[in-house]
């Protein structure tokens, strides 16, 4: 038996204790996770097809360890402005390994799904005051707005949460947004918060697939 599923913001082919490398998961170590957004199930000659999704079904897996890719350099460059900008990159993943894929038993989505909706409203007009989370390194605008839809539209608001719960509104905003790791957002945002910029550049400067070097 195999499945398609989609692990932080991708899509792999999996099946029974394979080893898989995956953007980094908010999950520690040794824990077991769910991904319960099954796009295809095979078993022999039988194919279950998900619209997109299979209902219901779940892959199980346990995380091993995590770690960085092989460095990736990015090369910037414009055309007769004298601007070149030679960076490395090394991606921050997490291996698991597949331990089951069920048909069956994955908890249904639809209820928070019609919740988003019912907020989406309140969400609206609290971004009038809402500060530039995208200055934040690693938040992109749909990053910014899933916390601001939480409720955390403030540097000061996104400095006074853990780590762990930023990351658990991303995944639940998107599983696009899952692989984002938030370990340096809440000391990121102190240091907006309090207008101490030039430090926040400097701390940019050092990290690295947004873990401090």
């Amino acid at each position: 038996m195999y499945a398609i599923v989609e692990i932080a913001g991708q899509q792999f082919k999996v099946a029974k204790d394979q080893r898989v490398f995956v953007n980094r998961l908010a999950i520690e170590e040794g824990q077991e996770v769910s991904f319960d957004n099954v796009l295809l199930i095979g078993d022999g000659d039988n194919i279950t097809l998900g619209a997109p999704a299979i209902d219901g079904a779940q892959v199980s897996a346990k995380v091993l360890k995590h770690l960085k890719g092989d460095k990736v350099i990015v090369f910037k460059k414009k055309r007769r402005k004298g601007y070149r900008v030679k960076n490395g990159h090394r991606q921050s993943l997490t291996e698991i390994v597949i331990e089951s894929i069920a048909t069956s038993g994955a908890k249904k989505s639809a209820p928070k799904k019609e919740t988003k909706k019912a907020e989406a409203p309140k969400a609206k007009k609290a971004t009038g005051k809402a500060d530039d989370l995208k200055k934040i390194e690693g938040a992109g605008p749909k990053a910014a707005e899933a916390l601001v839809n939480a409720g955390l539209e403030t540097f000061a608001k996104v400095a006074e949460a853990k780590p762990e719960e930023l990351s658990n509104i991303l995944s639940e905003a998107s599983s696009r947004l899952a692989h984002i790791v938030t370990d340096t957002w809440p000391k990121q945002a102190k240091l907006a918060a309090d207008g101490k910029w030039d430090e926040l550049k400097e701390l940019q400067d050092r990290l690295d697939g947004g873990i401090e070097k």
